[in-house]
């Protein structure tokens, strides 16, 4: 792998950042270090949170405070301003084991996705066309994994055939999916995530591209902007998810859909429903049989 990023980076003038030892860097952090919380922190709890904290990554009734380095003082301060919240366990891992690898400039589908924290010569140009330079900090989203690779591919496989001016991108991530539409020439991308920390990474990705005049970034629902005019939507999520969002007439009259993060079973689940609301799968790619990326025509 370390052998493929570095001829990557000579490909393309981009240089690895290194560290006092001449070590390369691959990522932003060395180290994550995250407080499991029962109970929800709020934005004004992040005041006391000190520089390394990261952010909060909100699931159900808990909270995951992710640091960049050792803050269990800055966590036991919170749980004193908060009483209602208790620390439930905390974890400290590798940046790369959390990303799943090693981040370094991939190309796909004819985008090329750069970490932030890389060194990028003429940047203003790389920007310009098919390049999205990318922090996607403790996020999903970062072009490691295969749906994420199959979406960009679906994307460029709908605009070659027909083109889009309207795009909604539900649980959008980092914002990936959303920019490379942008890149593609969509006209508005409205990129929609329930999860706060996913909204602010995805709006800091979009601003670090300048593609502010294209892209909106909201917090909500995926349910709640099915109505939102659209001539793609792209959606990868829980298979669960993505029945509920069929269950209504204006996400099945969307003229393209893009559907991915589905497995095996679920994707075989996901076909059968949409030939009975007669939806046409178009083209479909899957990865070693385990994650499955549909595109399908609007039906009724």
């Amino acid at each position: 792998m370390a052998a493929n990023v570095n001829q990557e980076c000579k490909r393309m003038s981009l240089q690895v950042q290194k560290d006092r030892n001449g070590k390369p860097i691959s990522g932003p952090y060395k180290e994550l270090y995250v407080y499991l919380l029962d109970g929800v922190a709020s934005g004004s709890d992040e005041e006391v949170l000190g520089p390394s904290f990261i952010g909060n990554w909100v699931e159900e009734k808990n909270s995951f405070l992710f640091f960049g380095g050792p803050s269990r003082d800055k966590v036991m301060a919170l749980l004193d301003k908060r009483p209602d919240l208790n620390l439930v366990d905390e974890y400290q891992l590798d940046y790369e084991q959390w990303q799943g690898d090693v981040l370094g400039p991939l190309e796909i589908a004819g985008f090329r996705v750069v970490p932030r924290w890389m060194e990028i010569e003429g940047l203003r140009e790389l920007a310009a066309k098919d390049t999205i330079v990318l922090d996607p900090g403790v996020v999903f989203g970062n072009g490691l994994h295969p749906t994420t690779q199959d979406c960009l591919k679906a994307l460029r496989w709908v605009r070659e055939r027909c083109g889009f001016g309207r795009v909604l991108d539900l649980g959008t991530g980092t914002g990936i999916l959303a920019m490379a539409a942008a890149l593609l020439g969509a006209e508005k991308v409205l990129a929609v995530d329930i999860n706060p920390l996913c909204v602010k990474t995805a709006k800091e990705n979009v601003h670090l591209n300048g593609l502010e005049h294209v892209v909106e970034v909201l917090e909500g629902y995926a349910q709640a902007f099915v109505d939102q005019p659209a001539d793609l939507v792209v959606a990868n999520l829980d298979y669960d998810i993505i029945s509920q969002l069929l269950k209504e007439p204006p996400m099945r009259q969307k003229p393209w859909l893009i559907f991915s993060g589905l497995m095996r079973t679920p994707f075989r689940d996901l076909s059968a429903t949409l030939e009975g609301y007669g939806m046409n799968i178009a083209r479909q790619w899957d990865h070693d049989m385990t994650w499955f990326t549909i595109v399908c025509r609007g039906g009724r």
